[in-house]
């Protein structure tokens, strides 16, 4: 009965203003409003639900190598690659060395669930705001501006184990030597490392800003209550 007064007040006094206005004051007495922990708790939960499925997704076997993130050689290496083609021993040089790197990736990828982890639960009211009611990747940056660093520093030891496990360093410094061998050709040793490193942080990056768009602009991929309820908010 009082929600029912309250409403009727309201909408006298708002009848003769712009109809957007009357129907988030009727939105707001329907659902109750949201409250500071509320938008807090939506933000963090939507990113936490980007991350984790972009690292389920991306740490699969074949997650970065048979997806459209798959990782590529440096420019430098298709120069030794080029050369060495046609020698015994390295006709198949290059997919096996992609193969391999992006294998490295994948497993690189399941340990950065806990650096992500920090960064949302840093989330101050002010951050959720701004993430909220900001562009359409603002939760991808925010994380990217507070991971960034840590992540490729986390990954790098984890990509020279898995590398180095996969003999793909191996195998590429094989190659290189071969190549430096070589007469009339300029030494070249491109760190493959960094290179998958930065390619993999990339892809990991922007399938976590795909999640955050599709939860920004299509309702079915709000699969709470709570991200239905903070995420109407940007709605309006």
């Amino acid at each position: 009965m009082k929600n029912a007064l309250v409403l009727f007040l309201m909408t006298l006094t708002l009848v003769s203003c712009d109809p957007k206005d009357l129907q988030r004051v009727l939105d707001t007495v329907g659902s109750g409003t949201l409250s500071n922990l509320d938008i807090s708790n939506g933000l963090k939960e939507a990113l936490q639900f980007g991350v984790d499925n972009s690292i389920d997704f991306l740490s699969v076997k074949d997650g970065y190598y048979k997806s459209a993130y798959k990782i590529l050689l440096p420019d430098e290496a298709n120069t030794v690659i080029d050369k060495l083609k046609f020698i015994p021993g390295f006709s198949n040089l290059e997919e096996e060395l992609i193969k391999r790197i992006n294998h490295a990736a994948e497993d690189a990828a399941s340990k950065a669930g806990p650096i992500f982890l920090g960064a949302v639960k840093s989330i101050t009211f002010d951050d959720a705001m701004n993430i909220l009611m900001g562009d359409k990747n603002a939760a991808t940056n925010f994380l990217h501006d507070r991971t960034y660093q840590s992540l490729y520093n986390e990954f790098k030891p984890v990509l020279v184990k898995s590398l180095n496990q996969l003999g793909a360093l191996d195998y590429w410094s094989d190659a290189v030597n071969k190549y430096n061998a070589l007469p009339f050709v300029n030494d070249v040793n491109p760190d493959l490392a960094d290179h998958i490193n930065s390619k993999a942080l990339v892809g990991l990056f922007d399938l976590i800003e795909k999640k955050e768009l599709g939860i920004r602009s299509d309702i079915s991929q709000r699969t709470t209550g709570l991200l239905q309820k903070v995420f109407a908010k940007q709605d309006r």
